[in-house]
């Protein structure tokens, strides 16, 4: 079965019906300028002869740059900017990314690969004896604390990764058409409750006002996008009633 689609960069005559090209896991795909030799033929001056090659894991694929003076950019499409580089000659690289994007710079032209990994792979549970393991954050979508961080992380979310994070008035705003009570109270015990579940303060008896609570709306986003607490599916939280109880 594949695990890795592969779409060439268009030409003139594809340039609407791009090729798709499918690798099973242990498969291995070479690209460059030239015909002879590689899987993949990229018919631009300048890419190099033997370019890089993509290699077929599991769930994830690996690169190699076989040029020896360009270093490559991987993009993840969805990632709002984020990216790794293989620098001219690094060899099986793993790129971690779902939806990606090679980019190959070539005289004075960005030609771009793009490579999808859908396929995930998840360890099932059968046959485990003892407790479960905690989770490492509980958080529970259905709860107005939700609503807030959902709030504070939608600019980011939404494509801006060094957007200024809204004001606790501007969450007011956002959160109030499907949450008539809101308001700066309401909302800053929320942001509070949230820094005391999710450990980034001892207690919610440390009353933090002006400059420090940007700190920590702050600290709040960081932590709910880098271990996906929050996604842009959660968003939809914004767009519905919040029910009534403010917390837990």
């Amino acid at each position: 079965m594949y695990s890795i689609i592969v779409v060439p960069p268009p030409t003139t005559e594809d340039e609407n019906h791009r090729t798709q090209i499918r690798m099973a896991p242990g498969e291995r795909l070479s690209f460059g300028r030239s015909d002879s030799g590689n899987d993949l033929a990229i018919a631009h001056e300048g890419v190099s002869r033997r370019a890089g090659e993509i290699t077929a894991q599991g769930a994830f694929w690996i690169l190699s740059n076989l040029s020896r003076e360009q270093t490559y950019v991987v993009e993840n499409p969805e990632g709002a900017g984020e990216h790794i580089k293989v620098g001219p000659g690094r060899l099986d690289a793993p790129v971690p990314f779902e939806f990606s994007r090679i980019v190959l710079p070539a005289a004075g032209d960005l030609l771009a690969i793009q490579v999808w990994a859908p396929r995930h792979d998840y360890r099932s549970a059968d046959g485990l004896d003892g407790a479960t393991t905690a989770p490492a954050f509980s958080v529970d979508r259905t709860k107005r604390y939700f609503a807030v961080l959902a709030a504070l992380c939608e600019p980011r979310l939404r494509g801006e990764p060094h957007a200024a994070l809204p004001t606790v008035d501007q969450v007011v705003d956002r959160l109030r058409p499907n949450w008539p009570a809101a308001s700066r109270t309401s909302v800053q015990w929320n942001i509070d409750y949230l820094a005391v579940k999710l450990r980034l303060k001892p207690g919610p008896e440390e009353a933090d006002t002006g400059p420090r609570l940007n700190g920590k709306k702050e600290s709040l986003v960081s932590l709910a996008l880098r271990f996906d607490l929050v996604r842009e599916d959660d968003l939809v939280v914004l767009t519905e009633p919040v029910p009534r109880r403010v917390a837990r």
